[in-house]
């Protein structure tokens, strides 16, 4: 998909919100467990109750391998489905790759080619020759680590090297990557503050925005800082959607508050137009 398809479909649904498709056994309704593959089960009610709201979906791929082959499959299945129902929509492989090159070319073919994402998270932690493999896949894209979400984030990215933190050396650095105009970044919500700067670096790129919800993010603070004339992000919620009921409406729940971040959100758009 093209950046240019992404912001397409983000102006049609006057939204930018992205559902993460973590899924986890114990905290499904408890009648899935007797489907013959809870997790595509549950994933494909979500998606189908969702999708109007939403502009991507995010399978976290760790729970998924965490049930080894039938995970696999299950993830295979939920992207199949995305491909051939909702070509519009947005797809990102959270997998947070990352390594040598040549094995780095086997994970960007290994989602790309064989899983067909639109787009996968990668750690830039080894340099260029482990992103640029990702970057070589035409109308596809890579979201690469940038200024996290999580408490450990201090231990390193906002660390200075010489005068600047070391996030934002990442970030000027990648912009002479080859192929760097298919590169987008994950920016967490309950750094909000940080999004003045990181546009003064990045002005048009999109930002993958985690955070926001149960991690305590304000929409409102990432859209103050974040926004650019094409919206330029995605934010994502998990837990807050997809869990939002554990009995048999688990997907009315879901939508429910998928459409309360679209109206959220298009409220937002239309205050700064």
């Amino acid at each position: 998909m093209t950046t240019a398809n992404l912001i397409s479909e983000i102006k049609k649904k006057q939204s930018f919100l992205c559902v993460g498709l973590d899924v986890d056994l114990e905290k499904v309704p408890e009648f899935l467990l007797k489907e013959e593959d809870p997790i595509f089960s549950f994933n494909k009610a979500i998606i189908d109750a969702t999708h109007q709201y939403a502009v991507a979906y995010k399978p976290n791929t760790a729970f998924y391998e965490a049930y080894g082959l039938k995970g696999w499959r299950s993830l295979e299945k939920t992207i199949n489905y995305l491909n051939e129902n909702y070509p519009e929509i947005f797809t990102i492989a959270d997998a947070k790759r990352g390594d040598i090159g040549n094995t780095s070319s086997r994970y960007a073919k290994a989602f790309f080619e064989d899983l067909g994402f639109d787009s996968v998270t990668v750690a830039p932690y080894m340099g260029k020759d482990s992103v640029e493999p990702f970057l070589a896949f035409e109308n596809k894209h890579t979201i690469m680590l940038a200024l996290t979400s999580n408490e450990g984030a201090f231990d390193f990215q906002t660390k200075l090297v010489g005068e600047k933190e070391l996030y934002k050396q990442v970030l000027k650095t990648s912009k002479k990557w080859r192929n760097s105009e298919n590169l987008m970044y994950v920016v967490g919500a309950t750094k909000a503050e940080f999004f003045a700067d990181i546009r003064k670096i990045i002005p048009h790129s999109f930002l993958l925005v985690p955070g926001v919800g149960a991690q305590g993010g304000s929409l409102k603070e990432v859209c103050k800082y974040g926004l650019t004339e094409n919206v330029g992000l995605l934010v994502n919620s998990s837990r807050g959607i997809i869990y939002a009921s554990k009995d048999t409406d688990f997907a009315k729940a879901a939508a429910q508050e998928a459409k309360n971040m679209q109206l959220d959100m298009k409220a937002i758009l239309d205050g700064v137009r």
